[in-house]
């Protein structure tokens, strides 16, 4: 598995040379063109990450190891949105961090200029989606999350856009695609161009980007999709840049 993983990192970083020899030095971003907020009260986002903790609106509250709330910058220009929890995340109560986190990890150095406390990382549901509930130890346990448990989790996530107010979303994979853009295609269909975040969080005229693109998973799955999310992350770099969108 490490091998693999070296390898995808080996090709992300051949591929961008070639691409754009200019991505090793990554300029200053400006300020974003954000609308005027209120305070960002650090009281607030505790106390909502209490209530995920405590939340029991659906099964997974009861089969859960660890609430997975998010982590990040709460001032983060950027918000990347996965699935769910898996195994490792369900035990460790921290977002992407298996195989596929590390290679976002990469992504995000080595396209964006970015580390990962300088974005914000959370998933459409809070909680493992299992199989087997009752089995929450076992490998390969993983299950897509059900429209009841995503209509439960889905205000958590708004209220945490509400208090971080980014620039943009990155959608990774189908499932956050779906659910965020009320879309019936899949990232497939979708990627490679810019939406509104459909719901109103800032008043009119002031819509958070969206760029859904594919879940690193994939990518360690089939190598052929990396082109494709590499030219996803040079729209979302160009974007942090300039508040500009091509």
């Amino acid at each position: 598995m490490k091998r693999e993983l070296a390898a995808a990192v080996r090709d992300l970083a051949s591929y961008m040379r070639s691409l754009d020899e200019d991505l090793a030095e990554v300029p200053p971003r400006p300020a974003a063109d954000l609308p005027a907020g209120g305070e960002r009260r650090p009281d607030a986002i505790s106390a909502l990450a209490g209530q995920v903790r405590s939340c029991r609106k659906c099964g997974l509250g009861y089969a859960r190891l660890n609430a997975v709330f998010g982590a990040g910058s709460h001032k983060a220009r950027i918000v990347f949105v996965g699935e769910g929890p898996g195994f490792q995340e369900d035990h460790q109560g921290e977002p992407f961090v298996g195989r596929s986190g590390q290679l976002l990890d990469k992504i995000m150095d080595t396209v964006l200029g970015l580390k990962r406390a300088d974005v914000y990382i959370a998933n459409i549901v809070k909680c493992h989606p299992m199989k087997n509930p009752e089995t929450p130890e076992a490998h390969g346990n993983d299950r897509p999350p059900t429209q009841e448990e995503i209509s439960a989790c889905r205000p958590y996530l708004d209220e945490q856009l509400r208090f971080i107010r980014p620039a943009c979303i990155v959608t990774l994979g189908s499932v956050p695609t779906k659910v965020l853009l009320n879309a019936d295609k899949g990232v497939s269909l979708m990627r490679g161009r810019w939406y509104d975040y459909p719901v109103d969080l800032f008043g009119p005229g002031h819509p958070i980007k969206v760029m859904p693109t594919y879940h690193p998973a994939a990518l360690l799955r089939n190598p052929n999709l990396k082109r494709d999310t590499w030219e996803d992350m040079k729209m979302v770099r160009a974007f942090l840049e300039t508040g500009r969108i091509n």
